[in-house]
């Protein structure tokens, strides 16, 4: 099809899973389930950790870890004492465990009182019309306290190799407003033209077949071919299409 055709029948789809009976099925109702700023980043940020898997295991692990906190994340985060952390023991979501749990509320907040926040990190090292450095920042004050070793591997750092599907579908959800109701769109700081689609398998087999996409694995320079071909159809909202091709990808089998 032509570029015209593709960038047609993208948005089509794209509006067609762009709406709110889309949230009811998608990890994205664990942070809306919150109105307090804070208490919605530190949601999808959990939420979107945890987003391996199954879609049903995925969103069952994101109540609980909240359930864990009270339904009350930020508070939890900045007020908890070492035995309410207890309660974190068992918590296991396929390789994320209870220690690596802990470790998350840790560095958390020390995000929240050294370097005033999860966006403000977000937005310290934006360049280059993308978040690679923002991404890579973000993990070394992460782990800027001390943790063990394995829990580092829950967070991609696209500047050694890694698409970081994760981190860019969280901030998807929390840069993009377009009115429709599915992403949050709370964080005003950072543009939603410089935002990576996340990449993963079904976005990235959808992607091949409609020529948006010939590498093929699944890693961070896919991900820089996949984000020209898509900022060429939509220069200022150009993850719009992950609606589109993950819809098309999960839903419909294409």
């Amino acid at each position: 099809m032509t570029s015209t055709e593709l960038k047609d029948f993208l948005d089509e789809k794209a509006d067609l899973y762009n709406r709110p009976d889309f949230i009811t099925t998608d990890p994205i109702q664990i942070p809306h389930s919150f109105t307090v700023k804070e208490d919605i980043e530190i949601a999808a940020f959990i939420a979107a950790i945890l987003a391996w898997g199954n879609r049903k295991m995925i969103i069952r692990s994101g109540q609980r870890f909240m359930e864990i906190m009270g339904n009350s994340p930020y508070d939890f985060v900045m007020t908890h004492k070492e035995e309410h952390l207890e309660t974190l023991n068992t918590f296991v979501h396929r390789t994320f465990n209870g220690q690596d749990a802990k470790t998350f509320i840790k560095a958390l907040r020390n995000i929240y009182q050294n370097h005033d926040g999860l966006e403000a990190v977000f937005n310290q090292s934006q360049s280059n019309g993308n978040q690679v450095e923002s991404i890579s920042n973000f993990k070394r004050i992460f782990f800027e306290i001390p943790h063990l070793p394995r829990t580092t591997k829950h967070i991609s750092d696209p500047l050694n190799k890694s698409a970081a599907k994760r981190i860019n579908m969280m901030l998807r959800w929390l840069v993009r407003q377009d009115n429709k109701g599915v992403d949050l769109g709370i964080w005003k700081s950072i543009n939603p033209a410089h935002l990576s689609c996340p990449l993963d398998v079904h976005s990235g087999n959808v992607a091949r077949k409609l020529g948006l996409l010939t590498r093929k694995q699944n890693d961070a320079k896919a991900l820089v071919e996949l984000d020209t071909n898509l900022r060429l159809l939509d220069p200022q909202d150009p993850v719009k299409y992950d609606f589109a091709l993950f819809g098309l990808g999960v839903f419909e089998g294409f």
